[in-house]
């Protein structure tokens, strides 16, 4: 480059924003990200996608000036262990936890990298963070769930004709620990609309296919990697059992659940990022309040619907983002 071309690249970069050249990080840095999720599961692999995506708009680029180190737990618990460990080995500068199991794993490890979690409920009653708005400690992130969401599933589940006057709540312990603040919700809304809940517990193939018996109401499941990471056995099941059922996440509706209402996830991640570009930047863990879920989504798949021959109240259908004819 002669010293005429230098000179112009000079004066153009002097004339760049001020916000530009601060998009533009040099030093190399390592993120790790634990998910639940399997690896080749397509909700994993769009959920990594934006995430890249986020974080390339903020001036990390993947393999350039940030190094990602992918783990995926396939919802088994003892697995996103084992990852958890792998990941602390690599002395990653900041950690990205995808729900629940995740964040327990990676904070029993460490107390001093940065982790920012994603798609996780209720992080204070599950000692994750101080408070919403001083998380102290090395965690924070953003949240998948606020209190009336559990009562909205039911009241969806009644909405229906005929009428369900009995639901089975379903759930897995060792990856759900929050599911007891949900039932406390779920119990004072089935007083209120005069329905009949049975919590029924699953920790694996059995468990689901067993799902298929219970026909005699409907289903609710609770957010829980492991009914996501095995869906389509639970979801076999439940078309078995020929009865409406009500889902944490529209990815089950997508593949023929009757509906769900759940938070925008890929929103979670792309504010995730956010975070983590902060805390690369400078900023701690501490300082940033963790943040409840702004957007919602209600979706219905009305060709499921048909095949279980039942109605839904034209004020459910009004309501819905997405109907799958």
């Amino acid at each position: 480059m002669n010293r005429r071309d230098c000179l112009a690249l000079l004066g153009t970069i002097a004339a760049w924003p001020v916000s530009v050249l601060a998009q533009q990080p040099t030093a190399q840095r390592r993120l790790g990200v634990l998910s639940v999720t399997a690896a080749d599961d397509v909700i994993g692999q769009t959920r990594s996608a934006i995430l890249v995506e986020a974080l390339a708009a903020d001036g990390w680029k993947e393999n350039g000036n940030l190094t990602i180190d992918w783990r995926s737990g396939a919802g088994d618990r003892a697995r996103i262990s084992g990852l958890a460990d792998e990941l602390i080995a690599l002395k990653p500068d900041i950690l990205l936890a995808v729900g629940t199991p995740s964040v327990e794993e990676l904070r029993r490890r460490t107390a001093t990298t940065p982790i920012v979690f994603a798609v996780v409920t209720d992080p204070v009653s599950q000692g994750f963070v101080e408070t919403l708005a001083h998380p102290g400690g090395n965690i924070t992130g953003f949240t998948d769930y606020d209190g009336p969401l559990a009562g909205k599933w039911l009241e969806m589940l009644t909405q229906i004709s005929p009428k369900v006057s009995r639901v089975v709540i379903v759930y897995n312990p060792a990856t759900a620990p929050f599911a007891p603040l949900m039932l406390r919700t779920i119990e004072d809304a089935a007083r209120t609309l005069h329905v009949t809940i049975e919590p029924a517990p699953v920790h694996d193939a059995a468990g689901i296919a067993a799902l298929a018996s219970r026909k005699d109401g409907g289903f609710l499941i609770l957010p829980d990697f492991f009914t996501m990471a095995n869906r389509a056995n639970l979801l076999a099941a439940i078309s078995e059992a020929h009865v409406p059922a009500v889902f944490w996440s529209r990815s089950f509706v997508d593949e023929g659940g009757l509906m769900s209402y759940s938070t925008d996830s890929a929103e979670q991640l792309r504010r995730a990022a956010s975070y983590i570009d902060r805390i690369l930047r400078g900023a701690e863990a501490a300082d940033l309040p963790v943040q409840n879920p702004t957007k919602f989504e209600l979706a219905i798949n009305l060709k499921t619907a048909r095949e279980l021959g039942v109605t839904l109240s034209p004020n459910l259908l009004a309501t819905a983002n997405e109907v799958i004819e």
